[in-house]
């Protein structure tokens, strides 16, 4: 039965999960990662949280009798008293169920809370029997192998599914990046610059393997442009200066410029021309909210942190053209020559264009001193190209989507026989997908 059925790609991040099915252009259902369990506090990872998922399989799915205080202690409907995604934000809004985020930074923080949102993630969304498909799921860069063992327990013994094949994010971020007209050539070396909701990596890929040791992660990411669009509007007194006015704004207006001096002087000069309206409801009665330097400075914290934050300086550039330089000489060419963006927060207009220039002025510096210190000696140049593509905003889940239908995807997975004969061990080592085993 698996042999004919389409594998599934599930792509849990931090803010959003992306579920759907190989072959597909786009997830089916893109919701929250969050769960609302009945009469639980809302907020952290609880008390089992990054204990491995052996030591608290919920006992609605091992028939045993469940620690006290789990939903799972008592037999019946009630197990299953649980919601996620936007229905769990709904829940949590009302009495009688806490909210909470079982991935924090990428990582799981809560396997028992994660356990219960795969169980509805297949069951209730996507409604397959996971003994007939293969599994493609997503970890971030650096994930531990604890981490993908106690995936691989829940997903074969709890869920008895066909296959698995656990895939670094920025690996099928690169692959996604094959639908742009620039790519000449399917290659899985390059740079992905991911940013979604709550951070910003900068990673470096060569042959498929992730280059651990010069990974950046930067503190800022959609969540800290909506902030700050939010402070702006209350520094304007704005009549709606609420979180979810500020993500509007971002959302439709947010562009990045060439020069922001010029832009402002732009803006001033001509108003009318620039000027933008949102309209909300507001206690019922309707309100206007100007859109003023927000549109071109939210998205400017990339490039220029000192006007959000005093406590991280460095300008995304810098930090790609440094990740780039610390990565081992025989591939920078094409680290520089194959830039990927991923995630929401790239999706802004010109975003790619202005990170390009920018990086090619680091690159044209440091040559230009190079050439002057070996006495006139002329570089052969290099190549600094970013990559902008149609499915950005899920790249990871959209790679996911194209490596699952691959036929050598099913020989690449590791099988339930497989699980039985060795254990969680198994996925330690895992077949990269057009490479050799790690």
């Amino acid at each position: 039965m698996a042999s004919q059925t389409p594998a599934v790609v599930m792509d849990n991040g931090t803010g959003y999960s992306k579920l759907g099915f190989a072959g597909n252009d786009s997830p089916s259902f893109v919701f929250p990662t969050a769960i609302a369990i009945k009469g639980s506090s809302g907020g952290g990872g609880g008390s089992g949280s990054g204990r491995p998922a052996v030591a608290q399989k919920p006992s609605y799915l091992t028939g045993g009798a469940g620690p006290s205080g789990h939903l799972s202690a008592k037999r019946g409907t009630e197990d299953l008293d649980y919601f996620i995604g936007d229905e769990a934000l709904a829940q949590a809004s009302g009495p009688g169920y806490g909210i909470h985020y079982p991935i924090r930074h990428g990582q799981v923080d809560n396997w028992d809370h994660m356990e219960r949102f795969w169980q509805n993630s297949i069951f209730k969304y996507l409604r397959v029997e996971p003994e007939d498909h293969y599994f493609l799921l997503t970890e971030p860069p650096l994930n531990p192998p604890e981490s993908r063992e106690n995936t691989a327990e829940i997903m074969f013994e709890t869920f008895n599914c066909a296959g698995l094949y656990i895939a670094v994010q920025a690996v099928l971020a690169l692959a996604a990046s094959w639908t742009s007209s620039k790519v000449q050539d399917r290659s899985l070396t390059g740079t992905v610059v991911d940013s979604g909701d709550g951070v910003t990596h900068v990673i470096p890929v060569a042959e498929g393997y992730v280059i651990g040791s010069s990974i950046k992660s930067i503190p800022i990411a959609g969540r800290d442009i909506t902030f700050f669009v939010q402070s702006l509007l209350r520094d304007r007194n704005e009549p709606d200066s609420s979180l979810k006015t500020a993500e509007q704004i971002k959302e439709e207006f947010c562009y990045v410029c060439p020069d922001i001096v010029k832009e402002f002087t732009r803006f001033d000069r001509e108003p009318e021309r620039f000027q933008k309206y949102v309209v909300e409801q507001l206690g019922g009665r309707k309100v206007t909210v100007d859109v003023g330097y927000e549109r071109f400075l939210a998205p400017e914290i990339f490039f220029n942190p000192e006007i959000y934050s005093s406590d991280f300086l460095t300008p995304l550039p810098t930090v790609v053209d440094t990740v780039i330089q610390s990565s081992p000489i025989d591939v920078r060419r094409g680290l520089y020559k194959n830039i990927v963006l991923s995630g929401g927060s790239t999706l802004y207009k010109d975003f790619g264009r202005r990170l390009q220039r920018d990086i090619r002025h680091l690159v044209d510096a440091r040559i230009r001193k190079s050439e002057e210190k070996s006495g006139g000696v002329k570089s052969g140049g290099l190549e600094v190209q970013v990559i902008t593509h149609k499915r950005q905003r899920h790249g990871p889940w959209f790679g996911g989507s194209l490596l699952g239908q691959t036929p050598e995807f099913r020989s690449y997975c590791h099988t339930k026989v497989e699980y039985d004969e060795i254990g969680p061990s198994i996925v330690r080592r895992f077949a990269l997908l057009g490479g050799p085993g790690q």
